[in-house]
């Protein structure tokens, strides 16, 4: 079918038909056609993050409106929303009533917890509750008759709202100077909650969608969601409500309908010639460059083009990061430089900039960079970092990441970036031994990080974490096809790793296997007990490294002596992960733990510890 003949069929589809019935709706198409009110807000359409349109805002907000109060829910609960704050776009919830026969209806049975959400508790709500205290002496509870989590609340009220229960702390000495005690808590909770809880939206907490301001300010642009591309879900819409599909000049000018049509079709043709050339041309060019580029080739030869992460061009990235401006590393080491980019959709990104400056790194660089696309592309889960995309240049080898921006879990520990708790420790661990026991028991075959390292966990504002840096790994070869174990896999390759940390049977044997990681992520858990770096020139010959010195200091009974000095012997667990870790870093492969027995291990700690934290 030639252009001009597909242009003219096009054309008078849109000129004289109107929108199919079955169409699936669109923020667009609803925008001018809802006749319902939402209060608290004052017109139809509410701000973003919420929406009461399909393909409006947020969908993860979406409203039911109704009068006088509309209606939410977040994270399973439901609310009514009885406040809005256009200035700061905080708003004031109240929960829907749980148990009408209860004395204290509006109570939930389980914690408000908003902490995987946009939206944070506000201070002032907090604040409400951290100087709340019970008149009668704990423990023992006076007899309780409410449901269980209202008797919970009788003894601890912070914890209603689980954000404040994990930030406001307040010893009795405090309580008892700033407020007096309440003989009726659950009156007290059941009036906060009637009154309204306050939240704050807080825009960096949801990468999705950080540029919808930017939409909003330019031609009134409404942000919306777009079902169909799950990597790119930001849609802006420009809603002009005088276009229409079929114009009425069109009917009424019947004379000049002919040449006007003609006109439009002439026009378009032209475009669309001009377009399809220019495509080609592209195609072309790309297609030549990839043919050319022996990491793209390499790349392609190993796994179907569409199974890749999308291919950025140098030039992008170069305008995303101010051409790779000084200012804006936000990571340097061996491998190369870390950027901070704002990509063309508004998505904040890392970008690891690889080094090349000679001929052995160079070819270090490549191995890496084709070797951490392609593990990359082949693993999901929420303890690994992401990988958008990648650029082979001549200019350069890049990989973009998902930005987090909270450090890692080395600046955390021994650049004092924040004094973490031990509960904060033991979730950390945790999380970094689900990532290792995923990649040594879900993933086929199996892949050895081989550089899990305090440096590459890297940590989210919620103090989650995210392991990264796969440039080292590799893909373990099953020895017994009878078997899905990983533990019968090895490779023989010369030891690579970062010192401190790499596995001294894996550096006698050159053979590699899952429990090499298991050691690295040993001297993890030590850094995490001690706070002390994994490599120190400072300490004695004997013990600097960290291994050496903490094993010594266990099998001396010795532990208090290199225990971080914000811990205490007493925090739940500390002396059962020093002696997890103690097997983890065994000399002999044998004598370790798999990813599976430290994941179930850490679990037992952290389960005993929380049982303990409510007794």
């Amino acid at each position: 079918m030639s252009p001009s003949i597909f242009t003219i069929i096009l054309l008078s589809f849109l000129l004289f038909s109107t929108p199919s019935k079955s169409q699936t709706p669109s923020c667009s198409s609803n925008l001018n056609t809802s006749t319902h009110t939402c209060p608290p807000f004052p017109s139809n359409n509410p701000p973003y993050p919420f929406s009461s349109t399909p393909g409006c805002g947020h969908p993860s907000f979406h409203l039911t409106c109704s009068t006088p109060h509309s209606q939410i829910s977040i994270n399973n609960f439901s609310f009514s929303i009885l406040s809005y704050n256009p200035n700061t776009s905080s708003i004031t919830l109240s929960p829907h009533q749980q148990h009408p026969n209860n004395i204290f209806p509006s109570i939930p049975t389980h914690p408000i917890n908003l902490s995987s959400t946009p939206f944070r508790i506000s201070a002032a709500t907090c604040s409400r509750l951290s100087f709340l205290r019970p008149c009668f002496p704990p423990p023992p509870l006076p007899n309780c008759s409410h449901s269980p989590f209202q008797c919970h609340l009788l003894k601890n009220p912070s914890h209603l709202l689980h954000d404040c229960a994990s930030t406001h702390h307040h010893s009795s000495s405090d309580t008892d100077q700033s407020s007096a005690c309440q003989t009726d808590i659950l009156g007290f909770l059941e009036e906060l909650l009637q009154t309204g809880i306050q939240l704050d939206w807080d825009e960096t907490r949801d990468p999705y969608f950080t540029n919808c301001s930017s939409c909003r300010s330019t031609n009134n642009g409404i942000c919306g969601f777009n079902f169909s591309s799950p990597n790119y879900p930001f849609q802006c819409f420009h809603f002009h409500p005088e276009s229409t599909l079929s114009p009425p000049w069109f009917r009424k000018f019947k004379p000049s309908k002919i040449a006007i049509f003609t006109t439009i079709i002439t026009l378009t043709s032209l475009i669309l010639i001009i377009s399809v050339t220019t495509a080609m041309l592209r195609r072309s060019k790309a297609s030549s460059a990839t043919q050319q580029d022996p990491n793209t080739l390499f790349l392609h030869n190993h796994r179907s083009a569409s199974l890749l992460p999308p291919a950025f061009t140098y030039e992008d990235l170069a305008l995303s990061t101010n051409n790779f401006d000084s200012k804006r590393i936000i990571g340097d080491g061996g491998f190369g430089s870390v950027y901070l980019a704002n990509l063309r959709d508004g998505r904040l990104a890392a970008v690891k900039y690889l080094h090349r400056h000679h001929a052995v790194s160079a070819a270090f660089s490549t191995k890496s960079f084709c070797n951490e696309i392609l593990i990359l592309s082949s693993i999901n889960h929420p303890n690994l970092v992401k990988l958008h995309g990648y650029c082979s240049d001549p200019r350069g080898l890049l990989l973009v990441y998902d930005y987090i921006p909270n450090g890692t879990l080395a600046e955390h520990l021994h650049n004092r970036k924040g004094s973490l708790t031990w509960q904060v420790r033991l979730d950390i661990a945790l999380q970094t031994a689900l990532a290792m026991e995923y990649l040594h028991f879900s993933v086929v075959p199996p892949i050895v990080h081989r550089d899990i390292t305090s440096s590459n966990i890297f940590v989210e504002r919620d103090m989650r974490i995210k392991v990264g840096d796969f440039g080292l790994s590799r893909l373990l070869v099953v020895q017994d096809n009878n078997t899905t174990s990983s533990s019968n896999g090895f490779v023989w390759t010369g030891p690579q790793g970062t010192p401190g940390y790499l596995d001294p049977d894996y550096h006698r044997s050159f053979r590699l296997t899952e429990k090499s990681d298991v050691y690295s992520f040993g001297v993890v858990l030590l850094e995490l007990i001690s706070g002390l770096r994994a490599v120190d020139q400072n300490r004695d010959k004997r013990e600097m490294a960290l291994a050496d010195l903490v094993v010594s200091r266990i099998q001396m009974g010795q532990l208090h002596q290199v225990l971080d000095p914000v811990l205490d012997c007493a925090d739940g667990g500390v002396a059962a992960v020093a002696e997890l870790a103690f097997r983890c870093v065994a000399a002999d492969k044998d004598d370790r733990p798999d990813a599976r027995e430290v994941v179930e291990e850490l679990k037992r700690v952290r389960n005993r510890a929380v049982t303990a934290a409510k007794e």
